[in-house]
């Protein structure tokens, strides 16, 4: 139940963290995505499955998924060819859309917070806080990389609990007790069934 409610709250920050965050002050550029997203969000007029294309497109923009991915794959990274680290920045990119996406229809009105952001060079980290309507208050962090002109989110911390650092764990433990192939065939499969679910 917890991994559930954490999954929404992810989901629900990334979101209102959202998408082309200008250079600048990553907090208050993020700001006005918060609004776009919780439009869409909040739109009663859309169809489940248009609210989560609606999202789909401001979560393309948001994440960089290769720098999401390499984190996510770890030490593993290093030892894969050019076209690896392709198909597994897609088939994670895919996992990520069909575990948080997917529950965009239990968004019940939470509302986002900012609370502080600190900024090192070319990495950012956006303080905020989740309020749920029953007056509970969820710590949350956007870890932030600068590439040009845009901030893209690179990973989430709900609670103290990483993104990332979660997906490594499991990732890491498919390969030492098998291969990375194994953990490519997985990720496949799931892509598979959920494909077939559309």
């Amino acid at each position: 139940m917890k991994s559930i409610r954490l999954s929404i709250l992810a989901t629900t920050l990334g979101l209102c963290l959202a998408a082309q965050v200008w250079a600048g002050a990553p907090t208050d550029q993020a700001r006005r995505y918060t609004d776009q997203v919780l439009k869409v969000l909040g739109d009663p007029a859309l169809k489940e499955a248009e609210r989560r294309t609606a999202v789909r497109k401001v979560a393309e923009q948001m994440f960089d998924m290769s720098e999401t991915a390499k984190r996510a794959l770890g030490r593993h990274w290093q030892s894969r060819t050019p076209s690896e680290r392709e198909e597994f920045t897609r088939l994670f990119a895919d996992l990520l859309e069909n575990t948080y996406l997917s529950k965009i229809g239990l968004y019940s009105g939470e509302r986002v917070s900012y609370v502080g952001e600190s900024i090192d060079g070319d990495f950012a980290i956006v303080r905020a806080k989740i309020l749920r309507r029953q007056g509970a208050e969820v710590p949350v962090e956007a870890r932030m990389l600068r590439r040009g002109d845009r901030w893209y989110i690179y990973d989430l911390s709900v609670e103290g609990i990483s993104l990332i650092n979660n997906y490594r764990s499991q990732f890491n433990a498919i390969i030492q007790k098998s291969s990375y192939e194994q953990l490519v065939q997985r990720l496949r499969a799931s892509r598979e069934v959920s494909l077939n679910n559309r």
